[in-house]
C-alpha cells in the first residue's frame, strides 16, 4: 500500500472514535445520549434539507463538510457543552492541539484542506460558517424540545444563556432563527429553561 492511501486510511480509522465522544444532549424521544458522529450527520443532512433558508448563498457542498469535520477535534480535546463556562475558558486552545493531531494524520494537501475548512468554521466569517453554525445550534435545540427540555432541566440552563449561545444562529439563517425563538419561548413558558 502506498504512504498517502496508508495515511488516508488511518485517519479514516482514528475519526471512528467520534462514535465514542458522548455530548450532553440525548437523542430524541427521550433516547440516549448523541455522539459527536450522529451529532454532525444529522448535522450536514440538516444543512443539505434546510439550505434554501440561508440569508446568503452558499455552497452546500462546503457547509455538509464543515459540519461533517467541526467535531473532529473532540476525538482528543473532549466535548466541551455549550453551558459549561470553566471548559469554556480553555476550548480553543485543547481544539487547536487537538486539529494539528487528528489532522496531521491525513497526507499534507488534505491536512492542510482540512484545517483550513476548520478554521473557516471557527472564524464565523463566511456564509457557509454562518450557516454551519447555525445547524448546530438547531440540532441539538430541536432534540432539546423533542425530550421536553430534559438537558435543560438537568443543566439548569437559563434564558439568557440559550439566547447567548443562539443569537448567531441569525448570521446563518433569520428564518431558523425565528423558529428558534418559538422553540426557545415554548420551553421557557413550559419551565423547562429557566428565566
Amino acid at each position: 500500500m502506498n504512504e498517502r492511501l496508508n495515511k488516508q486510511l488511518q485517519f479514516a480509522l482514528a475519526i471512528d472514535k467520534a462514535k465514542n465522544i458522548f455530548r450532553q444532549t440525548h437523542l430524541s424521544d427521550h433516547g440516549r445520549n448523541e455522539n459527536d458522529a450522529e451529532h454532525s450527520w444529522h448535522m450536514a443532512i440538516m444543512a443539505y434539507l434546510l439550505k434554501e433558508y440561508s440569508n446568503e448563498p452558499i455552497d452546500i457542498s462546503k457547509v455538509m463538510l464543515m459540519c461533517l469535520i467541526h467535531d473532529l477535534v473532540e476525538i482528543y480535546a473532549g466535548d466541551t457543552y455549550a453551558y459549561d463556562e470553566e471548559n469554556l475558558k480553555t476550548q480553543k486552545a485543547r481544539e487547536d492541539i487537538a486539529k494539528e493531531r487528528i489532522f496531521s494524520l491525513l497526507p499534507e494537501d488534505q491536512k492542510k484542506e482540512f484545517i483550513k475548512l476548520f478554521d473557516e468554521f471557527e472564524e464565523y466569517q463566511t456564509a457557509e460558517s454562518k450557516f454551519a453554525h447555525a445547524m448546530d445550534n438547531l440540532q441539538p435545540l430541536i432534540l432539546n424540545d423533542s425530550n421536553d427540555g430534559g438537558d435543560w432541566r438537568a443543566h439548569q440552563v437559563t434564558a439568557k444563556q440559550i439566547y447567548g449561545r443562539q443569537s448567531k444562529t441569525k448570521l446563518g439563517s433569520e428564518k431558523l432563527f425565528e423558529l428558534t425563538d418559538k422553540i426557545i419561548q415554548k420551553n421557557i413558558d413550559s419551565g423547562n429553561i429557566k428565566k
